[in-house]
């Protein structure tokens, strides 16, 4: 199973602790997370299920490229790293 890592940030607004999860692709594994945590799939994505323009999501270092459905593949052995993107000034 894939690694799933949430940034400190997200874990100070919503319960989304690193957990392991099945899956083939990142909406596969995502859908594995969001089924104990089902608030955090609306924070994340939007109603059409892509991924929102303030998240960002990386398997291994390496940006998804699929945002809109997730498609990109992850391996039994892979970390899937989920942040929030801050601004202000």
């Amino acid at each position: 199973m894939a690694t799933v890592r949430f940034t400190p940030h997200l874990r100070m607004h919503l319960d989304c602790p690193d957990t392991n999860a099945a899956g083939e692709t990142v909406a596969e594994v995502l859908q594995h997370v969001f089924r104990d945590r089902p608030k955090l799939a609306g924070y994340l994505l939007d109603d059409q299920g892509a991924v929102r323009k303030h998240v960002t999501i990386f398997v291994n270092n390496e940006t998804v490229r699929d945002r809109q459905r997730l498609t990109d593949p992850v391996g039994p052995h892979d970390e899937v790293f989920v942040f929030q993107a801050l601004s202000g000034g």
